[in-house]
């Protein structure tokens, strides 16, 4: 093979992950899965997409040996490939947040009304919750929190908080989390609950954060590895 040949056959592949990544769409599937494997249908529904829309962009990303999946019944199951995507989904977000300006103003606009105290990253949060002086809540779907948690939290869902208000306690602080640092779930958690008087604060980071820095989890911690019949 010659030189030439060689580095555009390279680049082509590297370009295919790119590609993959070339969709707002598929990024967000891609931080859906970082929760867990769901079925095609569970993540139609929470991507806002058509099933045949969500279908097309799972078959890109598999090209791309980015997920996995496996059929049970009539329904198909997708999941991360491995810790490595989530690792590339990571440094695609760092090298937004280090190159354009927008990202910061955005995240501000957003979650700068929201937070009001500055949210609570991993470490302090492990503190705290050892020493029993915070509730965590997980504000994220009942399936994303039973496929896997941060050790300790209480399920309770976004669309539930309001009628479950009695559930949470008046004389401690309550941190809530969810997908990751710009999921809007805690955030709009926090908005909620404060506005009921409660003691509020939101996790800087999310679930797959906690996991990936190897701090105690529960639930069915989803199992990454892609079988070789499942690979393009």
């Amino acid at each position: 093979m010659r030189a030439r040949d060689f580095k555009d056959a390279l680049f082509s592949q590297f370009a295919q992950i790119g590609g993959a990544f070339a969709s707002c769409k598929r990024i967000e599937i891609i931080d859906l899965l970082a929760q867990g494997e769901q079925s095609v249908d569970v993540i139609a529904r929470k991507s806002g997409l058509t099933l045949a829309n969500t279908s097309r962009h799972l078959q890109v990303l598999k090209a791309a040996a980015l997920v996995g999946s496996r059929k049970e019944g009539l329904r198909v199951y997708y999941r991360v490939a491995d810790p490595a995507v989530l690792r590339g989904f990571r440094a695609l977000q760092a090298l937004s947040e280090a190159r354009l300006a927008e990202v910061g103003r955005l995240v501000e606009r957003y979650f700068g009304t929201a937070d009001g105290l500055e949210p609570v990253d991993n470490e302090d949060l492990l503190g705290r919750a050892r020493d029993g002086s915070v509730l965590l809540i997980d504000v994220r779907p009942a399936d994303e929190y039973a496929a896997g948690h941060i050790a300790g939290a209480v399920s309770l869902p976004l669309g539930e908080l309001e009628r479950r208000l009695g559930e949470l306690p008046r004389d401690r602080r309550v941190v809530a989390y969810c997908r990751g640092p710009y999921c809007v779930l805690a955030a709009e958690a926090v908005r909620l609950l404060r506005s009921h008087g409660l003691d509020v604060v939101r996790l800087k980071d999310g679930y797959p954060e906690w996991q990936e820095a190897g701090l105690p989890v529960e639930g069915r911690t989803p199992h990454m590895a892609v079988a070789a019949e499942d690979l393009p």
